[in-house]
């Protein structure tokens, strides 16, 4: 019998047909059998506030009763101006506070990031990395998944078309794995 770890999937772009939520998807599918994959909607979560830490929103309380169970977090993220998208970053804030009380801290992480651009993301998948660092939350270093030219990247099912692209990424999947066994071990 084997145990197998539930990961929230934070999903940074709310576009209704995003590469991202494709991505989040197709991994899924990608993972192996010792990973539980969900993703957490933070389209609703009204903007962090610190004023509101006494008394917060609904859509706070949610979020964080969603993120505190999981035993990791993978972000699959656009890139918006060599940064990730604000509905993101609010949500890492969110999650964060009131200072002491992270939801996110220890938690192991991975980040996709996925872009339409050749680059795939790379200011986002980094800059989010930052955060992450401060966060306390353990991130996989390799492999980096970049993921560019996302308009080409899904079949009419929503699989990877590309059997060298969904190798690679069944590979993360698994190192991805490895790594949240290697840190919850």
């Amino acid at each position: 019998m084997y145990m197998a770890y539930n990961v929230a999937v934070i999903v940074g772009s709310l576009r209704k047909d995003s590469f991202n939520r494709k991505m989040a998807l197709a991994l899924e599918k990608l993972a192996p059998e010792t990973l539980k994959l969900g993703i957490v909607e933070i389209g609703g979560l009204a903007l962090y506030n610190q004023d509101e830490d006494a008394n917060p929103p609904a859509s706070w309380v949610s979020f964080r009763d969603a993120i505190r169970p999981a035993d990791a977090v993978l972000f699959v993220t656009p890139e918006y101006n060599r940064s990730v998208p604000g509905v993101l970053k609010n949500a890492i804030d969110v999650g964060s506070r009131p200072y002491g009380h992270s939801v996110w801290a220890g938690k192991p992480a991975a980040v996709v990031s996925v872009s339409p651009g050749a680059a795939g993301g790379f200011g986002s998948n980094h800059h989010l990395r930052q955060s992450l660092v401060f966060l306390d939350m353990p991130t996989l270093q390799q492999p980096e998944a970049y993921i560019g030219h996302a308009g080409d990247l899904f079949d009419e099912t929503g699989g990877i078309a590309n059997e060298g692209t969904r190798a690679f990424l069944a590979k993360f999947m698994t190192a991805f794995a490895a790594w949240i066994e290697t840190v919850k071990g």
